[in-house]
């Protein structure tokens, strides 16, 4: 029969009954070198024989040491606790003192010389017992009597008094309730000093009596009423005997103390030593029987070694082939293991068909397999559904950049209407002068074809009012120009994202001056403090498209319903960096808001025509164009402030409209 047939054979044995027949054989082991060891129990009977009897003996110094500890303790428990179940326990234990003394150890052939000893220290031991209950049940007595009941008569004389006081305010309530105080300090003290023995609550308790007694007569003198009078009497007696009893219960609790160590520690230490005496005595007999025991075992030892060789090899035998029997199908599981992970998915799992438990794994592992498969298809089905939603994101992404791209028309847009407005004044006013002028023309030229002779004041005149009509007419003109023009850079640096090198304070007065017919709007104040020769070499229609929706975002929520107030607009140097701050006074806003102020489509005015694309764009302008940073402090009713901190080299690379479809925000509110 080959490995493979050996192998199949034992399959056909479960698991378990595999272990337990190497268990099995170890036993047999045991077995045949047990009969060995008894076939040789004649030679080392005697020897064993003495090492048992010391062992023996040794057990009942143990027993007899173990049970006077546990004695101590149960005795020492019973006076700080004492019951009637402790009690039993005591004497149950005592008699079994007693009975390991005179059964056990006087009929030991090692310890009968020694018994007297130990049964006179052990006896001295349990007959203190006697005379710390008899003094314990006098404490116990005394504290009952002399401690409690004057406590009790007490209280109810401080309920007395209290009841025969009629007001609050009364002389004696004071010094009444100072004594009462002491007197329920005391009864804690006294007790804690019953129950543990503690010297700070002994002295706690005596200083609260004297407390008590102390402010008897003073209650006296303050007392208004007969009943109270009388009640403080009757209260300093207790008093007194309540001192008289704290004094006797010291006195009995002093006493049990020395007995407790004098008679029951100092016994028990006593018995403890004679026993270790004992010991000693057995662990020197012990060794001479260990050291003959030896000797006579090493004699069969060679024998015991052959035989353990033998099955040694027999055990290895059979489980190598146990073993085998178990490693090799689960070489095999593993192997479609890896198949599956790997995605074979197609490979079958073998030893499905085996009735051991390696079997049982063989076909879970089948049902992961078919598992994996399905999953397989599964995530093929959820890839196709994955691809119709990546395209739906895309789609949703161009409806977002198209939202944005609105919302800047719209910008530029009013920015355009309301340059539109600012020029229609001056060049309307340059229209009437003109007009004016035409027509005063017409009449000089009339009068100088009449026939009536030009005077000079006429001549004057007309000079004066052609001066002025031109005066009139340079200046209006010379605004629009002025506004024409920062409009045409402003719209120029809006539709052409190119880097170039201009200057903060030119380029933000461009921008405000832009701005001046949203402000006239509002009774909004401005001040603008940028400092001249500023340069930064960045993307001028970003910096105004920023500047532009900041403006427009205070307009519309930090001044809603032509509130008035203020902005402040700021930039100052940071070292290779320009920091600039947009501040208004207006609604500020809720740490709710600021936390989603820069969210693409969040706005507080959705119903009033808010997109919510505002301050998303500003933010990417910021920290995706020109490469700063950008923070929100802002509190409910106090205002917001925007501060920007940007390089003057723009260091970003820039996009063509500034924006992201989602921002990763830092932003930094308080």
């Amino acid at each position: 029969m080959g490995r493979t047939g050996l192998i199949g054979l034992v399959r056909a044995i479960p698991i378990r009954w595999r272990i337990l027949s190497i268990a099995s054989l170890n036993s047999a082991v045991v077995l045949v070198l047990a009969g060995l060891i008894w076939s040789g129990s004649q030679v080392l009977s005697s020897a064993w024989d003495d090492v048992r009897q010391v062992r023996q003996s040794d057990q009942i110094l143990a027993l007899l040491e173990s049970e006077t500890s546990r004695l101590q303790n149960l005795i020492h428990r019973y006076i700080n606790q004492p019951s009637p179940e402790l009690f039993a326990e005591i004497l149950l234990l005592r008699e079994a003192v007693l009975g390991t003394l005179s059964s056990r150890a006087s009929t030991d052939p090692m310890l009968s010389g020694s018994v007297a000893e130990l049964e006179r220290v052990t006896e001295r031991f349990l007959s203190g017992f006697g005379e710390l209950r008899s003094l314990q049940t006098t404490i116990a007595r005394t504290y009952e009597e002399q401690v409690l009941a004057p406590a009790k008569d007490m209280a109810g004389l401080y309920s007395i008094i209290e009841g025969a006081t009629g007001q609050r305010d009364a002389l004696i309530w004071p010094t009444f309730g100072k004594s009462r105080e002491a007197f329920t300090a005391m009864l804690v003290a006294a007790n804690a000093y019953y129950l543990s023995l503690a010297s700070a609550a002994a002295e706690d308790a005596r200083r609260n009596t004297e407390t008590i007694e102390r402010t008897i007569p003073v209650m006296t003198e303050q007392a208004d009423n007969d009943l109270q009078k009388i009640a403080l009497q009757r209260l300093k007696d207790r008093a007194v005997a309540l001192r008289e009893g704290l004094g006797k219960l010291s006195e009995q609790l002093t006493s049990r103390t020395d007995l407790l160590r004098n008679s029951i520690d100092a016994s028990q230490a006593d018995t403890i030593a004679a026993i270790d005496g004992l010991s000693v005595l057995m662990r020197q007999r012990e060794q001479k029987a260990q050291t003959t025991f030896d000797h006579t075992l090493a004699s069969i030892s060679r024998n015991v070694l052959l035989i353990a060789t033998f099955f040694l090899f027999v055990i290895i035998i059979a489980g190598i082939v146990i073993a085998l029997s178990i490693r090799l199908p689960l070489q095999q599981i593993m192997g479609s293991m890896r198949a599956i992970t790997s995605g074979h998915l197609d490979r079958q799992v073998l030893g499905t068909g085996a009735r051991d438990e390696v079997g049982a794994m063989a076909r879970s592992v089948e049902v992961f397999r078919q598992n994996a498969i399905a999953r397989r298809d599964a995530e093929g089905e959820l890839r196709a559904s994955k691809e119709k939603a990546e395209s739906a994101l895309l789609e949703l992404y161009a409806a977002q950049q198209n939202l944005i791209d609105a919302e800047r028309l719209a910008a530029l847009g009013g920015l355009v209407a309301g340059v539109a407005h600012e020029v229609n004044n001056p060049i309307g006013i340059s229209l009437t002068v003109a007009s004016s002028f035409a027509r005063r023309s017409e009449m000089f030229e009339a009068e100088l074809r009449g026939n009536t002779p030009l005077r000079r004041s006429q001549l004057e005149e007309f000079v004066r009012t052609s001066q002025d009509a031109a005066q009139q007419l340079v200046s209006n003109l010379q605004r629009a120009a002025e506004l024409i023009q920062s409009f045409k850079q402003v719209a120029v640096d809006r539709s052409h994202a190119e880097r170039r090198q201009f200057s903060l304070s030119e380029a933000t007065d461009q921008i405000i001056a832009s701005l001046r017919p949203v402000l006239k709007k509002s009774p909004i104040t401005l001040t603008v403090d940028v400092p001249d020769g500023l340069m930064i070499d960045g993307y001028p229609g970003s910096y105004g498209q920023i500047l532009t929706n900041l403006f427009l975002n205070a307009a519309n929520h930090a001044f809603p319903d032509g509130r008035p107030g203020a902005i402040t607009l700021t930039a100052r140097l940071r070292g290779d960096d320009i920091e600039i701050s947009f501040a208004d006074n207006g609604a500020g806003m809720t740490p709710d808001v600021q936390r989603q102020a820069f969210d693409p489509f969040f706005t507080t005015r959705r119903n009033e025509g808010g997109t919510g694309l505002g301050l998303h764009i500003v933010y990417n302008l910021v920290t995706q164009q020109l490469g700063g940073r950008m923070m929100l402090e802002s509190r409910l009713g106090q205002g917001t402030t925007f501060r920007i901190i940007m390089p003057r080299a723009t260091t970003a690379a820039g996009t063509t409209d500034g924006t992201t479809p989602w921002p990763s925000r830092t932003m930094s509110s308080i």
